[in-house]
């Protein structure tokens, strides 16, 4: 399995003291071309700011992290921020700065908002979209990048049923239509896990405590043993 980016005992403290706990701890992970991994755990316990680390948008206090050579990739945050602008021009924008010609970068955007099922809303202002359009202009947006390398920090965690259904069923139309892009997501939804995932890491306090594959995470049957935190998260029993 070919690697798009790894860690080797990579700590990130947040702030600009670099003091008190961390919020990852000697994380030392691999991600592949291909895996559809999620992260889960309490809140505070380190999904975030993976994601930002992967990303390239938090910086490791300690250790290494290393992305392939002129890998392309896009993040997904849990409330997307668009500019008083057209929805059109929101998805272009990222291409145009990416080098495309701004009549190439339009055209490709609203390709992509055909893909989620947006192109009659291309010209409105996207400040006017509901909560679940604004998630689906993010995924367009995007999608229009052709990343390798997909991040999502809970994607429908802030959407009405509805929403949550339409913007989960457009991942996985995504991973499932381009199998070799990579999909890491942050989820506090179980069933959203199971669904989405072929591999679980569950992170508490910054540290990584279970990295599964989805079945053995699930029903493995000595993970009370073998990882009992993640356990008892399963369960219900850890806040």
């Amino acid at each position: 399995m070919t690697s798009l980016v790894s860690l080797n005992q990579a700590t990130v403290h947040l702030g600009a003291r670099q003091s008190g706990a961390p919020a990852l701890a000697a994380v030392s992970l691999t991600i592949g071309v291909g895996e559809r991994v999620a992260l889960v755990g309490a809140n505070g316990s380190g999904k975030s700011t993976l994601l930002r680390l992967l990303h390239g948008l938090a910086r490791p206090s300690a250790g290494q992290v290393a992305h392939a050579p002129d890998l392309r990739q896009a993040m997904l945050f849990q409330k997307p921020h668009l500019l008083r602008l057209s929805v059109q021009t929101n998805v272009a924008l990222g291409l145009w700065l990416a080098g495309r010609s701004w009549s190439d970068a339009m055209a490709r955007a609203l390709e992509a908002l055909a893909r989620v099922g947006l192109a009659a809303l291309a010209g409105r202002n996207a400040r006017r979209l509901s909560g679940g359009q604004v998630q689906r202009v993010a995924l367009a947006r995007a999608w229009a990048l052709t990343p390798q390398l997909l991040l999502l920090d809970e994607p429908t965690a802030s959407l009405d049923p509805h929403a949550k259904r339409e913007v989960e069923r457009m991942v996985q139309e995504f991973a499932a239509q381009s199998p070799d892009v990579t999909l890491v997501f942050a989820s506090h939804n179980l069933g959203q896990v199971k669904r989405l995932a072929s591999r679980v890491i569950y992170l508490e306090h910054g540290r990584v405590l279970a990295d599964l594959p989805v079945a053995e995470f699930f029903t493995g049957a000595r993970m009370a043993e073998s990882h009992p935190e993640a356990h008892s998260f399963i369960r219900g029993e850890l806040v």
